[in-house]
């Protein structure tokens, strides 16, 4: 069971504050407070994603981001005491980040002793309101993520009219190829042009790679708009496993390599396709 002291400051205090009260009839009293404060819901937000499903009342949770990326929210139902049920985790939560809500165990409600206040259908729908409020704030952390992994990748282009240019191909697996061994020697090796043999060279330099494999697929867009190069050297897969990797996102990681390659970039490399991973996730 999570430690009270292990919860986010406003939820503790609620919690401690009903575990004070010994009285069933108090506890019922102080939700019907809550719920005669809470603001009540735009109409726009009683929607069919906010409504809390298995609830004996009509109950609708709204979840946004501040703009320093914590979680707030807004609850309504059509009965007080639900309304009050609500209010309670709208206090509790709001203002906490999404990984600080999504970690929060239900023991809380336990501890509270509420169920001892409440009928088992009002306990069930309890669970069911902080469940979607742990799901919304999920949602809204990965949209969030997203988000600026877009404007990461946007901004690729910014640092010079020659990178703006480029289509840079993102992808979390390299292409496949069954005319891999057209590149290959007669003793059964890949054979890498100049401009592959100096991307293991730079990538080997600052990234320190567990593992790094350099496959030239320029043979494969012959022709294509974009595909012009030093020797037609304009498509590469790489897959790369380093430690330097650690704490970062998949866009930072990306762009890791693309500010390494950017003389490449510059020079008529037209396309990378990028697995990086770091040694744990390998």
């Amino acid at each position: 069971m999570q430690a009270v002291e292990e919860l986010p400051p406003k939820l503790k205090n609620t919690v401690e504050l009903f575990q004070s009260v010994q009285d069933p009839r108090t506890k019922y009293e102080q939700l019907l407070y809550y719920g005669r404060k809470l603001n009540p819901l735009g109409n726009e937000f009683k929607t069919r994603e906010n409504k809390v499903e298995g609830c004996v009342s009509q109950v609708w949770v709204r979840a946004y981001l501040d703009d320093s990326k914590n979680v707030w929210f807004e609850a309504d139902s059509d009965a007080v005491l639900t309304k009050g049920l609500a209010a309670l985790l709208v206090e509790g939560l709001s203002g906490n980040s999404p990984p600080e809500i999504v970690k929060i165990s239900p023991d809380f409600i336990h501890i509270m002793g509420l169920n001892q206040s409440l009928s088992p259908s009002r306990n069930n729908g309890f669970l069911n309101m902080f469940k979607l409020m742990q799901r919304k704030a999920l949602q809204l952390y990965i949209e969030s993520e997203k988000s600026e992994d877009q404007k990461e990748l946007r901004s690729l282009g910014s640092n010079g009219s020659s990178v703006e240019a480029q289509q840079i191909e993102v992808s979390e697996k390299p292409s496949e190829s069954a005319d891999v061994k057209s590149h290959e020697n007669e003793m059964g090796f890949t054979v890498l042009s100049e401009r592959g043999e100096r991307i293991i060279e730079k990538l080997e330099r600052e990234l320190v790679p567990i593992e790094l494999e350099v496959e030239d697929v320029s043979y494969q867009h012959a022709g294509h708009m974009g595909a012009k190069g030093e020797g037609g050297e304009t498509h590469f897969n790489l897959r790369i496993v380093s430690d330097k990797f650690e704490g970062k996102s998949l866009i930072k990681r990306h762009r890791l390599v693309y500010d390494l390659l950017k003389e490449e970039l510059d020079s008529g490399l037209h396309a990378l396709s990028i697995v990086a991973k770091t040694p744990s996730e390998n």
